[in-house]
This record gives C-alpha cells, sequence and structure tokens, in this order.
C-alpha cells in the first residue's frame, strides 16, 4: 500500500485530521519558511498525534542544522522520524539518533543516472541503515513544499529499484496519476492540500483517498 505523509502541518486540528484521514506520516517543519515551527509548538502537535489510536509517524524537516541541533530537537519534541532536506551529506545521516528520511532534489537539469547514482552512493555510505529516499522538486534555495512538479519520468526508473517517496507538486487531482503511472513507495504533499495557505480537512482527505482509488484501480486493471 502507497505510503502517504501530509506535510507543513501547523496546528493540532490538521495535523490530527491527517491522521484520522488515514495518513501514515505528519511531517513538521523546522527549516526557514513560512511553515517553520517553533519546538514547543511541534511538541505539542507530536504529543496530540502520539496519543490517538493507530498514529503515523510523526516527522520534522529539517535543512541548515547541525547534527546535534536535529538530535535535540527531535528528542524534545517525541519525534519519529528526522527527514533531511538541506542537502546534507550522505554520511550525515549516520550521526542520527533517530530514523533517517533523506531528500534527493531534483533541478530541471537533473538527469536520471544522477538520481540513482546519488542513492546508489548513499547506500553505500550507510551500509543497510534504515533511510528512506525522499524525491522533491529543487526550486532556488527552499527544501521543500514549492508546489512545483518535477519529470516524474526520474521517479518512475528511481521506483523501480528503490523504495522512494515522491514529492512536488502532487495535489488531489494528480496524485492517482503518479500512483499508477510511477508506483512509488510513498508520495508526500503539503501545498496541495492548502487553501489560501492552509492545511484544508476537505483537500487532506481528497488526497488521501485518491492514493486509494489508484491502488485499486491499478490492481484490478
Amino acid at each position: 500500500m502507497t505510503k502517504v505523509k501530509i506535510c507543513g502541518l501547523m496546528d493540532v486540528e490538521h495535523a490530527l485530521a491527517a491522521a484520522e484521514a488515514g495518513a501514515d506520516f505528519v511531517g513538521m517543519v523546522f527549516a526557514e519558511g513560512r511553515r517553520k515551527l517553533t519546538p514547543a509548538k511541534a511538541k505539542e502537535i507530536a504529543g496530540a498525534v502520539h496519543a490517538i489510536p493507530n498514529a503515523p509517524q510523526v516527522v520534522g524537516v529539517f535543512a541548515g542544522h547541525s547534527a546535534a541541533e536535529v538530535n535535540r530537537i527531535a528528542e524534545f519534541c517525541g519525534l519519529d522520524r528526522v527527514q533531511l532536506a538541506g542537502g546534507e551529506p550522505w554520511p550525515f545521516c549516520l550521526e542520527m539518533t533517530h530514523p533517517v528520511t533523506k531528500t534527493v532534489h531534483i533541478a530541471p537539469e537533473t538527469t536520471v543516472d544522477h538520481v540513482l547514482g546519488e542513492i546508489a552512493e548513499g547506500e553505500r555510505a550507510l551500509a543497510g541503515r534504515d533511510v528512506i529516499v525522499l524525491l522533491d522538486t529543487k526550486v532556488g534555495k527552499a527544501s521543500g513544499g514549492t508546489g512545483h512538479l518535477f519529470d516524474w519520468s526520474i521517479a518512475r526508473e528511481a521506483a523501480r529499484y528503490h523504495s522512494v517517496i515522491v514529492a512536488g507538486g502532487l495535489d488531489p487531482e494528480n496524485v492517482g496519476r503518479l500512483v499508477t503511472d510511477v508506483r512509488p513507495w510513498g508520495v508526500d504533499v503539503s501545498s496541495g492540500v492548502e487553501t489560501n495557505g492552509r492545511k484544508d480537512p476537505a483537500k487532506i482527505r481528497a488526497f488521501i483517498e485518491a492514493v486509494r482509488r489508484a491502488e485499486v484501480s491499478r490492481a484490478t486493471g
């Protein structure tokens, strides 16, 4: 079953809405940007999510932090997983005290061979460590959440060989096509489930429902 991550959550209400809609991961951002949370707020949200039955994993998104900062914040907030989105080198993952999701950014000039080579480099450097690879669009200095698509043929090829999460420009209207065509291990959305810059529970539900419909269609087609 395709894993679903709802990212950029900023309050308890929307984090619980994502959990209740069936998200496998809920994400909070500590990197610079409009969705950045304080550790105290993130701890409140993580605690509320962990208090419900069948809680999703709580992920913190970091960029430009030291390893000590990531580990300290993750421990304080009660995160289940950390996502490194700032172009950190693969050996940085070995310094983490929590399971890691490592972002590989896709720019317009990025090739399939480059992505496959980078993932292979990570596998060699980490020697079997629990790390999930997330593919996201590179737009300027942003670490994610830009709402821009990248070339899905790159994701399709990467998904043939690796368990990858695909992010970047997904929404309830296009995620079903991605699930059918690319067959990723997981999908990640932030701006695609927002209305006027705020998470929209109806769009969150529609996004997850679209993923599940695509899985059923793929299985029966």
